[in-house]
């Protein structure tokens, strides 16, 4: 017969001996890149959650202290791997603000409608994988089938599909060939199309409904007191929007709306998303057809490469070219902190100048590192099958958040 004490005791250790501590990951569980979740769990409910970052390791942000300005751009751009454009605005436009070089409005307008093309692209891969998880197989052929249109775009533009280097300092590496106007207008065109047929089969799917309303959701003002920012607090009811607010880029130029939603739920982080693919289509429009005349580059010989054409021709355009391929520009001492509005949130770019041809320093506020604080709050209490519909409608990217 148990004395009292070992009754109290019995029953103050049985929760705690009901808890199941498990792995998921490193390898991809459901994870958009190598992610390593500790979960405690008591039978299927998820009582504690810490993410383990770091299999990645790429050291992006320290090699580029090693490169002049001039390669630094292809590093930066391997973060956020569907992001690529963005990460190319946030460092350039870091260089040309210390470098006080202002660039023509056409590669203004060239950088907003790739911008806006990728940020399409990446709700695509996050909208497609995501359901995949949930079980609508279909959903990601779709997605992806939308994505490659996207991507023969890019192709066109700059000769890669990926990782483009396409915006380089002062401007773009290249003005859009012949042809590219027609293809961009008829994708255009039949995107939001594509985009009803999403809705249509994803807003009366009772499982999908079933699986994301009123799940994983958090307070508005707990995700600003964690800085979250994108979608994610966006679907809280918080309209903030770094085209609108900060007015980087030609953003001020552009009619959009800035899609927020109300509960926080997995909903309403799809409905979100949806909506801004529809803007970003909106966007890339206008600014097709308001694209100005005029250079696609700055005419900085110090800082541009010089055209092509001119270097059997002119030796002064030969020693700028390599000058500038062998040792880089230089950037004036100075320090700044550039940021834009990416697809999963606000990117910003910390670069350090000493005067040499590289950077002392170059750090990125990448989205999907802040916004991961949110996952615990989004998970604890509810079902370990939950935790995977959360984790994709949290959109990280390892690749920025492992830098």
């Amino acid at each position: 017969m148990s004395t009292p004490e070992t009754t109290v005791e019995r029953e103050r250790l049985a929760p705690e001996q009901e808890l199941l501590t498990i792995n998921m990951g490193p390898h991809h569980p459901a994870t958009h890149g190598v992610l390593r979740l500790v979960v405690e769990l008591e039978g299927e409910v998820v009582r504690d959650l810490r993410p383990v970052m770091g299999y990645v390791h790429t050291g992006i942000e320290k090699n580029c202290e090693d490169k002049s300005y001039w390669k630094v751009i292809p590093f930066v751009e391997r973060m956020d791997y569907l992001a690529y454009f963005f990460n190319m605005e946030a460092f350039c436009g870091a260089v040309e603000r210390l470098l006080e070089l202002e660039i023509p409005p056409r590669a203004t307008y060239l950088r907003v409608i790739h911008m806006e093309l990728n940020r399409i692209h990446s709700h695509l891969v996050g909208l497609g994988t995501t359901a995949l998880d949930l079980g609508a197989v279909s959903m990601f052929w779709y997605c992806f089938r939308e994505r490659d249109r996207i991507l023969d775009l890019f192709e066109m533009s700059s000769g890669q599909r990926m990782h483009t280097r396409y915006f380089q300092v002062g401007g773009v590496i290249e003005d859009i060939p012949r042809g590219f106007e027609a293809k961009l207008r008829s994708f255009l065109g039949e995107m939001p199309v594509r985009i009803d047929q999403y809705e249509a089969l994803l807003d009366r799917n009772e499982i999908f409904l079933r699986r994301t309303r009123n799940v994983g959701v958090v307070p508005r003002q707990r995700l600003l007191d964690l800085g979250v920012t994108g979608p994610l607090l966006r679907a809280a009811g918080e309209p903030w929007d770094l085209r609108k607010a900060g007015g980087s880029s030609a953003y001020s130029d552009f009619d959009f709306a800035i899609p927020v939603g109300t509960v926080g739920d997995g909903y309403d982080r799809y409905r979100v998303r949806i909506a801004e693919m529809r803007e970003s289509v909106k966007i890339a429009a206008q600014a097709l057809d308001g694209l100005p005349e005029g250079p696609h580059i700055a005419d900085d010989r110090k800082v541009v490469l010089p055209p092509r054409s001119e270097l059997s021709t002119s030796m002064e355009a030969l020693i700028h070219h390599f000058k500038l391929v062998t040792e880089g520009f230089r950037v004036p001492p100075g320090e700044v902190y550039y940021s834009i509005e990416g697809p999963k949130g606000e990117l910003g770019c910390f670069v350090l100048a000493d005067g040499s041809a590289k950077p002392a320093r170059v750090h990125f506020r990448d989205p999907s590192f802040v916004n991961l604080q949110a996952f615990r709050d989004m998970c604890v209490g509810g079902y370990v099958a939950d935790l995977i519909q959360n984790l994709g409608m949290l959109d990280p990217n390892l690749g920025g958040i492992d830098r």
